[in-house]
């Protein structure tokens, strides 16, 4: 079973927890999501209550036991360009998933990356086909490495 890291804004993008929350759903199709969290409605723009250096450490343990990270990138997060970028360095692959809106651009660190599978869509419904071909390319890749 894939170890799935899930990332998308916490500080600044709660207002998108329920997309988050549908997305982890899909996800649990192709695997265990170490970062649930960030998808519940219990958890607040202040985040956890463990401290900083905690939830880094954590975090980067994590994302660098993961087979693949998927960002929700719509609500530029300095923490989440933070794991893309772990993610892109140790070769993990990197779904972003962006809702294009008309007063926000997604950043040409993410977009211009050749590393990072960039995925528009406007409504939820749509990422389940986005998934599906995400992970049938990763074992395709996968199977192809062997």
């Amino acid at each position: 079973m894939l170890k799935i890291y899930f990332a998308g804004s916490i500080t600044a993008g709660r207002g998108d927890q329920p997309i988050y929350e549908q997305i982890i759903d899909e996800l649990r199709k192709y695997g265990t999501i170490s970062t649930e969290l960030i998808g519940s409605p219990n958890l607040l723009a202040g985040g956890e209550t463990i401290s900083d250096k905690a939830i880094h450490d954590r975090d980067v343990a994590w994302l660098l036991a993961s087979d693949c990270v998927v960002a929700e990138v719509t609500n530029p997060s300095l923490g989440v360009g933070y794991e893309i970028g772990l993610a892109t360095q140790a070769k993990i692959p990197v779904l972003c998933l962006y809702r294009p809106l008309p007063e926000r651009r997604l950043s040409a660190m993410i977009a211009g990356c050749n590393l990072v599978q960039v995925n528009r869509y406007s409504d939820a419904a749509e990422v389940a086909p986005v998934l599906a071909e995400f992970f049938k390319t990763m074992a395709r890749e996968e199977s192809a490495a062997i």
